[in-house]
């Protein structure tokens, strides 16, 4: 298999604010959130991150999508550095997370013809990228609604197309199914296996057992930023299933 994205030793260190120590019950005046992280993923393949809220993985995500930079380590694309050439990267990655906030004032039009400008996509392109994707997502009937009066939903699935305006070659999701009815998360997982098919490569962070099973090629358990066991998710749950494994981790690492 090709090698697409590799990440090489991340580390990030944020500094705690008195809310933040209080909620965190700790003391300590920094948190290492993602600590000496090492993955690769292949062209072609959905890699999961999977973890607990706070393991560290949105913070990995936001390294590798070149929203933050790490304190120590890279990741690299194609041989390209996230540190050192962030604008290459930009253009060859797209990255959808719950963060994402659209303008309420714009429609999903204006916005989709905004951000692919931004990217460069030529008009004739975006006029194909934008009939495809609104019609499988059934945004073509709300593409003149102001993005405040659309649902939850729609809301989600506007950001995910404007996320992939430029056809990246890889995709990134934080929690793609987080606040989606039953009927949109079904066709925002399909479609992750769609892509899968077109050979892009899919970084998926979740909680969610359900969800790596379904999608997911090769699976990296985190805690506390580390990562604590990986591999293809056949090898993993050989023995026992994907949730039996992780509490398991889980209960080891809390007994050290």
């Amino acid at each position: 298999m090709e090698e697409l994205l590799v990440v090489k030793n991340l580390k990030k260190t944020f500094k705690l604010s008195k809310k933040q120590q209080k909620i965190n019950k700790t003391n300590e005046l920094y948190k290492v959130a993602v600590n000496d992280l090492s993955f690769v993923a292949y062209k072609g393949e959905i890699y999961g991150l999977l973890g607990p809220n706070g393991a560290g993985k949105t913070t990995t995500l936001r390294i590798i999508s070149t929203l933050i930079k790490s304190d120590e380590g890279d990741a690299f694309l194609d041989n390209i550095s996230v540190r050192e050439s962030p604008d290459l990267i930009r253009g060859r990655i797209g990255f959808l997370t719950s963060e994402l906030k659209l303008e309420d004032f714009f429609t999903p039009n204006y916005l989709f013809d905004y951000f692919a400008s931004l990217h460069r996509v030529n008009e004739e392109e975006i006029k194909i990228r934008k009939d495809y994707l609104f019609n499988k997502f059934g945004i073509e009937d709300f593409k003149e609604v102001r993005i405040k009066d659309l649902s939850t939903g729609m809301k989600q699935k506007v950001s995910l197309v404007i996320s992939i305006v430029h056809n990246p070659d890889v995709i990134i999701f934080d929690e793609p199914t987080n606040g989606l009815d039953v009927i949109t998360a079904k066709v925002v997982t399909d479609f992750l296996l769609e892509l899968r098919k077109e050979g892009k490569t899919i970084i998926l962070s979740t909680h969610i057992f359900s969800l790596v099973e379904k999608l997911c090629d090769r699976v990296g358990i985190i805690f506390d930023g580390k990562m604590i066991k990986e591999g293809k998710l056949e090898e993993l749950t050989k023995d026992m299933p994907l949730e039996d494994l992780f509490y398991k981790l889980y209960s080891e690492r809390v007994g050290e």
